[in-house]
């Protein structure tokens, strides 16, 4: 079985209103369910007004009752800059009001300018408190007090103030036995973090804004760590992401993908910048019409666009090169102007051109497997 998902950041123009594009991401998100896909992941920011999403649980909750069977994922908390006694809390009250339909996302963070603002500007410490954190949510979820943990990065006692027969000292649990799916984003070549995901048998998402080429790295990191943990590698659980745009004619997409005021341009522009700051590049005396250039060239290496037959082909082949997964992950884009196009492209993908994928991908994975 080889599923749809939506992934939004989501990543808007910081000038727009916010209850407009906020409404937007949630048709989407209705849109997608209508349309059969299994999943949509939501970002978390803090202190960027162009990811205007601090909290994908409480967004992800406005959507439960206006949907039938998408699930709902985080993608991705950052660990670091929450307690995770109020994660635990947060997640286990969602699973249960989404009965279910709940996907666990977590990691170390992204944003740099967050980083700065909750004093985590060093990334192996942020990695290392993710992994703790963790370790510690699903620690809360199955066992009972008394306990206590003096860790590097967070300690927690519940020991003295504990009434059983009254709940009190009781941490609440998620409604998904033991506990919901886990997943984890990846990015590099090679990723450390691919394995260790795959020594725990989680859910691996790779980025839309990752190049296929290190993409095709992820799983075999991935199914080593499974082997080495003792696991048997499942395709099922990797999330790959694609920003996917079906247009009437391949001119058409590659007249979007030329103008340097478009969404992909402004998207990639955003990445780019905020690489820039993330590798400590603080300078505000930034050529934009240069980085615009930038972000179109990488715009056109990574986005897959045209006509639907010219789609369904650069699926495939992107299929060939980064080998088999469980989940194709289409990223939301800013849609301003553009909602009737935005609406198409979704559906045809959804009604047109996923089924011939599917049946490619199936018959591929059936191949693979007799070789």
């Amino acid at each position: 079985m080889v599923d749809l998902g939506l992934f939004m950041m989501p990543l808007h123009p910081p000038g727009r209103d916010l209850t407009t594009v906020l409404e937007e991401n949630r048709e989407l998100v209705i849109l997608a369910d209508r349309l059969g896909f299994s999943e949509a992941w939501m970002g978390e920011h803090y202190t960027s007004t162009a990811e205007p999403i601090p909290s994908p649980l409480i967004f992800n909750a406005s959507l439960i009752s206006e949907t039938q069977r998408i699930k709902f994922g985080t993608g991705v908390i950052s660990l670091p800059q929450q307690h995770p006694a109020v994660v635990a809390g947060h997640a286990a009250v969602f699973d249960h009001l989404a009965r279910g339909r709940f996907l666990f996302g977590v990691g170390s963070g992204g944003l740099s300018s967050d980083w700065e603002m909750f004093g985590n500007l060093d990334g192996r410490k942020r990695a290392m408190a993710m992994i703790e954190s963790i370790d510690l949510i699903l620690k809360m979820w199955t066992e009972d007090p008394p306990f206590t943990h003096e860790g590097d990065h967070v300690s927690v006692s519940l020991t003295d103030r504990v009434l059983p027969e009254m709940g009190i000292g009781r941490m609440i649990r998620p409604y998904q036995k033991p506990h919901p799916p886990i997943a984890v984003s990846v990015r590099g070549a090679n990723s450390m973090t691919a394995n260790f995901a795959g020594q725990r048998g989680w859910c691996m998402l790779s980025g839309n804004f990752v190049p296929a080429a290190d993409i095709a790295t992820h799983w075999p990191s991935y199914a080593a760590g499974a082997i080495a943990a003792g696991r048997r590698p499942d395709p099922s659980l990797w999330r790959v992401g694609r920003s996917v745009l079906i247009t009437e004619t391949d001119a058409e997409a590659e007249a979007i993908l030329d103008d340097p005021e478009g969404t992909f341009s402004w998207y990639y522009t955003y990445l780019n910048s905020q690489g820039k700051l993330a590798g400590g590049d603080f300078s505000t005396d930034i050529d934009w019409d240069a980085r615009k250039a930038e972000a179109m060239k990488v715009a056109k290496d990574l986005v897959i666009a045209g006509s639907a037959k010219t789609v369904l082909d650069r699926l495939i082949a992107f299929r060939d090169e980064v080998g088999d997964f469980g989940t194709l992950m289409i990223t939301g884009h800013d849609m301003e102007g553009a909602l009737p196009m935005w609406r198409r492209s979704f559906t045809t993908l959804a009604e047109t051109v996923w089924p011939k994928l599917s049946a490619y991908m199936a018959d591929k994975r059936v191949a693979e497997a007799a070789d």
